[in-house]
């Protein structure tokens, strides 16, 4: 009887060990590093790729160019970044780079007064705003702008990206598209000399310093803007109007850029012409190695990114980020690293 026990219990512990093993030979995790412009959705996906296939992404927003570090230096299996880096760059460093999902970078304000969507903004007075031309709120450019607004003479504190960051290297691109004078002294980088004000990191350290700072103002991807009820400006588009950001307004960015010109998918989505489109929307990229020896590792990858963009556009839409066209994302598939 009692060996009839033991061998009972050895199979038992057998069986359980065989179960184990198998669920670890399915599961597999994958690690990726950078944008934290691209954060929210990547962990979504994670999520839900989690739950359909036991596949575990252990995403780090850790900032663009410290993605593109991570990646190179093959400390992780992608990278994440919203400045798409060069054709000769990613053949030197054996990456394939591709665009995921598109969203907006918004301007968000701390203005004692001012509610959410009232205050008006174009490129150039933003661009004041940040090389310190303009240090209190009634200015009179501002005012211009905002007549109907009772604009305190709080002072202007503005907030940057402390880290290298693909979200400053879309704000300073777009600044330097719309303020001629921006471009002359500052320029556009995922890292400025920027003329004053107080720095933060990722995308959620700005939206907590500028929630935090009286008069201050900053960019942030939208997803943070909303996630944390920051106060957001219109801004004035290209066609002249003062738009909301949206996922419409978003689209129709999208929807204006000429995807066949892309080189390695980095389409400018920048100040694009539509009467309702958003001026400051831009893609994130995605950096996989291209000399990859671990197969396994590579197929997990492919597979993470080709479920975020065949069954993605739910949780794409729920976090107010556009998904890729069709034509775009079969041609990503398609050219897929063998």
């Amino acid at each position: 009887m009692i060996k009839n026990k033991r061998t009972l219990f050895s199979y038992t512990v057998m069986i359980c060990m065989g179960l184990f093993a198998a669920s670890s030979v399915k599961a597999e995790d994958i690690t990726g590093a950078g944008s934290s412009f691209a954060a929210p959705i990547y962990g979504a996906w994670g999520d839900a790729v989690k739950q359909q296939s036991g596949l575990r992404v252990n995403y780090q927003s850790v900032g663009s160019s410290a993605g593109q570090d991570q990646v190179i230096a093959k400390t992780v299996d992608f990278g994440a970044s919203d400045k798409p880096m060069s054709g000769e760059r990613l053949a030197a460093t054996h990456l394939y780079q591709f665009p995921t999902v598109m969203s907006g970078v918004v301007v968000v304000v701390n203005v004692p007064g001012v509610a959410s969507g009232h205050l008006k903004l174009d490129g150039s007075t933003i661009a004041a705003l940040y090389d310190g031309e303009i240090t209190e709120w009634d200015d009179a450019r501002i005012k211009a702008l905002n007549p109907d607004i009772a604009l305190p003479e709080t002072e202007v504190a503005p907030i940057h990206r402390a880290d290298g960051s693909g979200t400053s290297f879309v704000f300073t691109s777009y600044l330097s598209l719309v303020s001629p004078e921006w471009k002359q002294k500052l320029g556009a980088g995922t890292s400025i000399a920027w003329p004053g004000g107080a720095g933060a990191r990722g995308n959620d350290g700005v939206a907590a310093m500028v929630r935090q700072t009286e008069g201050g103002i900053g960019y942030v991807e939208y997803a943070y803007a909303a996630q944390n009820h920051l106060t957001i400006a219109r801004l004035k588009n290209h066609f002249g109007a003062f738009v909301l950001p949206t996922l419409k307004s978003f689209t129709e960015a999208v929807n204006a850029a000429n995807w066949s010109s892309a080189d390695h998918g980095a389409v400018s989505l920048l100040d694009m012409d539509g009467a309702g489109a958003w001026p400051i929307v831009t893609a994130t990229f995605a950096l996989v190695p291209t000399d990859i020896k671990d197969q396994k590792t590579a197929k997990a990858v492919h597979d993470f990114f080709v479920w975020g963009l065949e069954h993605g556009d739910a949780e794409n839409i729920r976090l107010n980020y556009v998904g890729l066209p069709e034509s775009v994302k079969k041609q990503i598939v398609e050219n897929w690293p063998k």
